[in-house]
């Protein structure tokens, strides 16, 4: 016991308890981290940019010309209802006999790049390529009409011109209203209702002939 030293003979008796570390991390609910509740999360269409109540009353203000139109609704770059629209304008005109798919988003490719120049020229606010996509595909809504027409009676006549005519200036009025409504261009309706009916005209022509 001499060679011992006396630090080591004095030990503290065992009391039977082990070390054990102190709990830092406190786990997070599902609730606290995505939020108190599920109810309070946009709908998924929603968040995809797909709004049945703006699309619906987009078609409305289409269909009814002398209705005014909301320019912080139409001011939007919705293109679901535009690429429905071109997929049923081609559609009829398959019925018809004629497979014009290409033509159809080949041309509303290029007239929606040329009236977003234009536009862009003529607005102080400026627009973009997608708000104008949307509205020159909501307006093509008319010419639906007269491509299911030509499904069961031939265009090529007088009572087809008149009636061509007419959606010509129904789409391009409708696309008029909407741009100066949405880019505050008042009194200029009849400088960009004239480029529009230049480019429906184009799908009159694929309808008539």
């Amino acid at each position: 016991s001499g060679f011992i030293p006396s630090d080591m003979m004095q030990q503290q008796p065992y009391t039977g308890q082990i070390y054990q570390p102190t709990q830092t991390y406190t786990p997070t609910s599902a609730d606290s981290f995505y939020g108190s509740n599920f109810e309070d999360e946009p709908p998924l269409l929603e968040e995809l940019g797909i709004n049945f109540d703006h699309i619906w009353q987009k078609t409305l203000t289409v269909l009814h010309p002398l209705k005014a139109a909301d320019g912080s609704i139409m001011n939007e770059t919705d293109l679901a209802g535009p690429m429905v629209f071109c997929l049923t304008f081609g559609a009829t005109l398959l019925l018809a006999g004629k497979i014009q798919f290409g033509y159809v988003y080949g041309i509303s490719a290029i007239g929606c790049f040329g009236m977003f120049c234009l536009l862009n020229l003529m607005s102080i606010t400026g627009v973009s390529f997608g708000c104008v996509a949307s509205v020159l595909g909501y307006c093509l809504l008319p010419m639906i009409l007269l491509s299911t027409f030509a499904i069961v009676f031939s265009l090529q006549g007088v009572m087809g011109t008149v009636v061509t005519v007419g959606i010509i200036g129904w789409c391009s009025f409708s696309a008029s209203k909407i741009f100066i409504s949405a880019l505050a261009m008042e009194g200029q309706q009849l400088l960009v209702a004239y480029p529009c009916a230049l480019l429906y005209g184009v799908f009159a022509l694929i309808s008539v002939f």
